[in-house]
């Protein structure tokens, strides 16, 4: 429907509300609306003919001759030639339809929302206010979930293809992870931390560390020492700490949760481990030396 888009801004003012800083196109108001507001003389006695609002609103004739035979919007008037005519009020009800239209409403509904004898045009458009702005709401959450996935795919793009290789080899993260992961964790804290885009540099150290650290977690597992021996459970202390420089924050509640996914979810563990170095049941010890550091520090 050819529409006229409006400027708002989000939020609401006034004591006790606050405004966003920002200025956000509102849901498209049909061109009409605005165009009969500034040409209210157009109509002159005889109202609007059909196939001017047709022109006006964007919608077809034909749509016009359905809602007047399902009595949503019936022109009221009649031209000099005897043709049926819409006065300012029929088009203010179109509006309205319109407008519900726009936000999803069924025909049906809108019938029953535009013929409540409890609200008056005021009313209407106080009613038509809040759904903006709670679709305001929901185009925001949206534009910002799309933001933590572009962060996320963006994770160590500064580096080329070329490079990726050289830093993590073959290994390369499963389609459609980065989407699941913000799904999961792209409100906290911890998620805009690690999402930070990474030089060239600062993954090599990553990966050496990461790698040091898996060699000497595989020597303590193939000595038979137990999760709770103290060589495995200073091993989860030492990548909890990495992980609070990758995260920003990582508390031992935070490392249990996320070491429960080690032993549950092998692309998690995978991350960590590449399967090459994987033995049975390492994704369990590996949860098992968290759960008993933690319980060393008393948390």
């Amino acid at each position: 429907m050819p529409t006229t888009s409006v400027w708002t801004r989000a939020g609401s003012g006034g004591p006790g509300g606050s405004v966003v800083d920002v200025m956000v196109p509102a849901l498209p108001i049909p061109r009409f609306y605005a165009r009969c507001v500034t040409e209210s003389t157009y109509a002159g006695p005889m109202g609007y003919p059909v196939g001017k609002v047709a022109e006006l609103s964007g919608v077809t004739v034909r749509t016009l001759h359905h809602y007047d035979e399902i009595g949503l919007v019936s022109p009221s008037g009649r031209t000099a030639a005897g043709y049926r005519s819409y006065s300012d009020d029929d088009l203010d009800r179109l509006q309205r339809v319109l407008f519900y239209r726009e936000l999803g409403f069924g025909l049906d509904a809108i019938a029953k929302v535009v013929d409540d004898p409890e609200v008056d045009a005021l009313e209407h458009l106080r009613r038509q206010r809040a759904l903006l702005v709670e679709r305001i709401g929901e185009l925001t959450r949206m534009a910002e979930s799309v933001d933590r996935v572009i962060a996320a795919k963006q994770v160590g793009s500064a580096l080329t293809p070329e490079e990726r290789f050289e830093v993590f080899g073959e290994f390369r993260e499963p389609e459609g992870y980065a989407e699941e992961a913000v799904r999961r964790w792209g409100e906290t804290s911890q998620w805009r931390a690690a999402a930070v885009p990474r030089s060239k540099e600062e993954w090599i150290e990553a990966e050496k560390a990461r790698q040091d650290w898996v060699r000497r977690l595989l020597d303590v597992v193939d000595s038979g020492a137990p999760a709770d021996s103290a060589a495995a459970m200073d091993l989860a202390e030492e990548h909890r700490r990495m992980l609070v420089e990758f995260m920003g924050e990582c508390g031992h509640a935070t490392h249990r949760e996320l070491a429960g996914l080690y032993a549950t979810e092998p692309v998690q563990l995978g991350f960590l481990v590449r399967e090459p170095d994987q033995r049975p049941g390492l994704g369990e010890y590996i949860r098992d030396a968290v759960h008993a550091n933690a319980d060393r520090a008393g948390k």
